[in-house]
């Protein structure tokens, strides 16, 4: 006999099923869809570059701002930064400022192992310094961009040591371009990139990232009382900066003779040979002019820095391996390393060899405001440690307006009166400067220049 209500039953029993499997089938797709959305840009770029990225810390003097010239008084504060890997070989480029004065440089890697750095070489007119640690396996090198090409509006990552607070991620956009910042009197940046990306103290040295997740600048400084406005040293100069600082010519007296610039197309950035020296081992291995450089040995070649790290650790009359592109066609060259014979040093290299001091001529503008009665001056960008500078105590921001009866208001003053024939006998030196209002003197126990 039919039982109308059990078929009833039945139709509920099974709609009640469908209609569960479909909300749970309804369920999962929507969480699935959710995690894919979860996962964006910039979550992959952080990704990408976090593991280059270094927190550096330690300890510092910073003068007391009320001693007499020359003493050492001082106060100790726990400075902190943040650094990229540039190099497998644990070469690190960060802002000088961040190392400077600092005794023990500590950097922490992104597994949290800490070792201890060493300054390699720094250029405080563009506060930027390498600095090296010794590792036993290579480290994860960040992605390079570049900042010929950036839009204000576009979105912008920057990761750093904000406070403290390892690997500290904020995002933002690219608010100007080609800004001039004076964050002190001894220091002025030139064409920096602003970005409203939360840029704290402990930031500088850090990666500014496009969407992509490559380095297109590198945190250096935020305006003091404002919220959002940070900036950074557009890739581009820091990346030519770091080849003069890992120049093998500079650190190692080798010599290879080629110049050249990076080009980037829609695929990728590549190096092209502008100047061969003649009579240089580059011309001796059939580079010219024009030449596309692909790679030299294992390094592929996108910049002047990947050459420079090509070369680093190797000796005169090695022979490496330089795979080229000349118009449509690829081919293998050998260069023969070369020796930087009896270079001739420029004003600048004299001076920091001499004296231990990095010098900038002043604008005339800039040096009246000192209101002194000297016509110009040079203002002192760095010292190096240990050297007759530092003994006398002139520090970054000092003006040095006179040397013995000369006035040094460009750096070929100072280089004159350094080969002069009579030079041994003026030693000690007498020099004048003048820090803030006052104009301060001592004698400088300088080297003889060769």
């Amino acid at each position: 006999m039919h039982d109308p209500t059990r078929r009833h039953g039945r139709s509920r029993i099974a709609l009640a099923v469908l209609a569960g499997f479909i909300a749970c089938s309804l369920e999962r797709s929507t969480s699935l869809h959710a995690s894919e959305l979860r996962r964006t840009a910039i979550v992959e770029a952080v990704e990408k570059a976090s593991p280059s990225v270094v927190n550096i810390h330690g300890r510092k003097t910073v003068p007391a701002t009320d001693v007499q010239f020359g003493a050492e008084a001082g106060r100790q504060v726990n400075g902190m930064g943040t650094g990229v890997v540039i190099d497998p070989r644990g070469y690190i480029i960060t802002n000088y400022h961040v190392v400077e004065g600092v005794r023990q440089i500590q950097v922490t890697l992104a597994d949290s192992t800490t070792v201890i750095g060493r300054l390699v070489e720094n250029d405080p007119r563009t506060d930027l310094a390498i600095i090296k640690i010794d590792v036993d396996s290579p480290l994860p090198v960040i992605r390079i961009g570049s900042s010929n090409d950036l839009m204000p509006g576009e979105p912008v990552v920057a990761v750093g040591n904000a406070y403290g607070y390892p690997h500290t991620v904020s995002r933002g956009i690219i608010s100007a371009l080609h800004r001039t910042v004076q964050v002190s009197d001894e220091q002025k940046y030139n064409d920096l990139i602003q970005t409203d990306a939360a840029i704290n103290p402990g930031n500088s040295g850090g990666p500014l990232l496009n969407i992509d997740g490559e380095m297109i600048g590198i945190n250096v400084a935020v305006r003091v009382g404002a919220q959002g406005i940070g900036f950074a040293i557009p890739v581009d100069e820091a990346m030519q900066v770091a080849a003069q600082l890992m120049s093998v010519e500079r650190r190692e007296r080798l010599y290879y003779g080629l110049e050249g610039e990076t080009v980037r197309d829609e695929e990728d950035f590549h190096f092209i040979a502008r100047t061969v020296k003649p009579g240089s081992p580059a011309e001796a291995a059939g580079l010219a002019p024009g030449d596309e450089i692909l790679a030299i040995e294992d390094f592929t070649v996108a910049r002047k820095l990947d050459i420079e790290r090509a070369l680093m650790g190797r000796k005169t009359g090695d022979e490496v391996t330089v795979k080229i592109r000349r118009g449509d066609e690829e081919s293998s060259l050998t260069l023969a390393i070369g020796a930087l014979v009896n270079p001739t040093p420029n004003a600048d290299e004299q001076i920091w060899t001499a004296f231990g001091l990095r010098l900038e001529p002043m604008q005339t503008d800039e040096f009246q405001k000192l209101n002194t009665r000297y016509r110009g001056g040079l203002r002192v960008q760095g010292v190096r440690p240990g050297s007759p500078a530092a003994a006398e105590g002139i520090r970054r921001g000092d003006v040095l307006v006179g040397m013995h009866i000369w006035e040094t208001i460009t750096l070929e003053n100072v280089r004159y009166i350094l080969n002069r024939p009579d030079f041994a006998q003026l030693r000690p030196l007498k020099f004048y400067i003048v820090r803030g209002e006052e104009t301060l003197y001592g004698h400088l126990q300088a080297s003889l220049p060769k």
